[in-house]
């Protein structure tokens, strides 16, 4: 909303999106009501033990940039569905990572647990039976986000079908993709003032399972972010957020209608896993790809 506003006003143009800063949509209910499982997704950050005393990773995340092409994330939603339960592309682009994190991790203990985390966004769903929030909430400058997560064993990650991992993924995203879990959140932000609080998923330690967060970004408007010299030829995201917990967003393809172009921050090892391993689904991002 931002960019696209920037973009509006450095051509002279009236701004679309009006932004809404009213705090009052974000207000908890009284009394709160907070489901136990939040307590499951959410932990308050004092309440961490400390960080070890010289330990310092022996991996590190870094960034890169690869395209897949519709045609693959058809086929993994192919795989991913069974029983006459369709998949989302994105469940189904999830289900396929999380193997394949799994997958490096394999030959150091297939006894720790993996876990996978999916940014929701609850915009829409905070609007839900409400027409005038719905729009409200629309216009809300602000993410209004949740990062709801599972946790598998390596081993079983790696021995299960792609659909098995997908319909796991698809069990630990349906409870926070409705109103009330979002009202439910509001609520324990609100019993935990004024300590500040983070996802389970992001907190990883040294003997923990791999972690890796994915985002979609597959609604972000790249064709208008033109600030009058034509519109971009690409566009990403940098996330150089610290920790071992891995974050990808994957995003539209600015060349190919139903290509993605997506972002990774895993770790080395991790993304060299992934180009040994599925090079026919990650393709590293070119100028070819992109016609410059």
């Amino acid at each position: 909303m931002f960019l696209v506003s920037w973009a509006e006003i450095a051509q002279s143009k009236p701004v679309s999106m009006v932004p809404s800063f009213r705090r009052s949509l974000l207000n908890p209910r009284r009394p709160g009501r907070v489901d136990p499982s939040l307590d499951e997704m959410y932990v308050p950050i004092p309440s961490l033990p400390p960080p070890e005393e010289n330990h310092e990773p022996t991996d590190h995340l870094i960034s890169r940039i690869y395209y897949v092409s519709s045609d693959q994330i058809n086929e993994l939603q192919s795989l991913a569905s069974s029983d006459g339960d369709k998949r989302s592309k994105l469940e189904s682009f999830s289900a396929f990572l999380w193997k394949q994190v799994a997958a490096f991790a394999a030959s150091k203990d297939r006894n720790r647990i993996s876990k996978m985390g999916i940014v929701v966004d609850g915009r829409s769903r905070l609007g839900e039976g409400d027409e005038d929030k719905a729009t409200a909430m629309a216009y809300h400058f602000g993410n209004v986000l949740s990062v709801p997560y599972g946790s598998q064993p390596i081993g079983e990650l790696i021995e299960q079908p792609l659909c098995q991992v997908a319909k796991q993924v698809h069990e630990f995203l349906k409870p926070a993709t409705n109103k009330e879990h979002f009202l439910g959140l509001i609520d324990w932000v609100e019993a935990h003032r004024p300590e500040p609080a983070m996802t389970r998923v992001y907190n990883v330690v040294k003997d923990d399972g791999p972690a890796v967060v994915v985002s979609s970004g597959l609604r972000f408007p790249v064709s208008k972010m033109d600030f009058g010299w034509g519109c971009p030829a690409f566009g990403s995201y940098h996330f150089p957020w610290g920790g071992l917990c891995g974050y990808v967003m994957p995003m539209p393809s600015p060349v190919r209608d139903g290509d993605w172009v997506v972002y990774m921050l895993l770790l080395k090892g991790q993304l060299e896993q992934i180009e040994k391993e599925a090079a026919l689904v990650f393709r590293p991002l070119t100028s070819d790809y992109l016609h410059l």
